[in-house]
């Protein structure tokens, strides 16, 4: 499933960089993650690297966007065809 940040982002810019699929931006309040480009950073690295430096633990997996592992490699996939 893809991750989404809450409301409870302090918008201190750690987590956008990180991404490797560029899913993060700055939204009307908050940074937001775009479920079509996150893999969770299934095909990078190990663990979701935005959740590994936010500061205050503010992006959970996503629960309106399920996606099992297979799922997340072939998005993965997809989104680095082109390069």
């Amino acid at each position: 499933m893809a991750l989404m940040i809450t409301d409870e982002c302090i918008n201190c810019d750690v987590c956008e960089p990180e991404c490797p699929n560029g899913a993060i931006s700055q939204g009307d309040e908050i940074y937001i993650i775009d479920p079509n480009k996150c893999t969770e950073c299934v095909g990078h690295f190990d663990e979701p690297q935005c959740q590994q430096v936010c500061p205050v633990d503010c992006i959970p997996f996503d629960p309106d966007h399920p996606e099992s592992k297979e799922d997340l490699m072939e998005k993965f996939l997809k989104l680095t065809a082109d390069k």
